[in-house]
């Protein structure tokens, strides 16, 4: 089992967009400039390596993290030991949403940091007050769970609709404009075949076949541990 990263002593957040890099957080939408700073003194922030545990499935959901650099992965573990992965998140994207619930909860999914990531963390007790005192966090959450629906009901009529291809395909189109790295030659995404396979609920031989198609006619190119897109026009047709 992967371990859970402490990190360093966690220190006051002020300061944190000049280490972490720039962000745009949903969660701090329409807030007044000194709104976003006491909400922002109030947090610390964490540093989690790559491959590292951010928060566990079933654990209590007593911390809220808000990504600032990096890229995190969120997946489902079966009663059986299967690991589900269902979502890719980018900076600005809030992860740990179930310690905003009125009542105390569990996490539903594992959330694990695919490169190193930095966080903003507010324990439950500091984000339900600051929540009391500005409701626009709440609002903004439920926007971000009416996303999560969203996105739910799409994949499932997929599975319902599309052929394996057309899942894939949509799936390298949608992590690209979400998580993907422009490069020279096109956009990088750092994902493995068998992560894709998971995520688009085909076999890992499925992934490999069409993969394999996509490279020889060159809408792609497979690098260790990467995929370079070098037309997302293409694979989307």
């Amino acid at each position: 089992m992967v371990a859970l990263v402490q990190g360093p002593t966690a220190v006051p957040a002020s300061g944190i967009p000049n280490t972490c890099g720039k962000f745009s957080a949903q969660l701090l939408d329409g807030l007044a400039p000194h709104e976003r700073d006491e909400i922002l003194a109030a947090a610390t922030k964490r540093q989690f390596a790559a491959k590292s545990v951010i928060a566990y499935q079933g654990d209590p959901a007593d911390r809220l993290h808000l990504l600032m650099k990096g890229r995190a992965q969120l997946s489902y573990t079966t009663p059986k030991g299967k690991k589900i992965i269902l979502l890719w998140h980018a900076p600005g994207q809030v992860l740990g949403g179930a310690a905003l619930l009125s009542k105390p909860s569990h996490y539903l999914l594992s959330t694990e940091a695919v490169q190193a990531c930095c966080t903003l963390v507010w324990d439950r007790a500091t984000i339900h007050a600051l929540a009391r005192r500005h409701p626009r966090i709440l609002e903004n959450a439920l926007l971000t769970a009416s996303e999560y629906l969203t996105w739910y009901c799409a994949v499932h009529a997929a599975l319902s609709t599309q052929s394996a291809q057309q899942r894939l395909s949509h799936l390298l189109v949608c992590l690209a404009q979400g998580i993907g790295r422009e490069v020279r030659g096109g956009v990088e995404l750092a994902v493995t075949n068998e992560e894709l396979a998971c995520a688009a609920n085909i076999t890992p031989f499925t992934a490999s076949r069409l993969l394999g198609k996509w490279r020889r006619s060159g809408v792609i190119t497979k690098r260790r541990g990467k995929i370079l897109i070098s037309s997302l026009e293409r694979l989307a047709a």
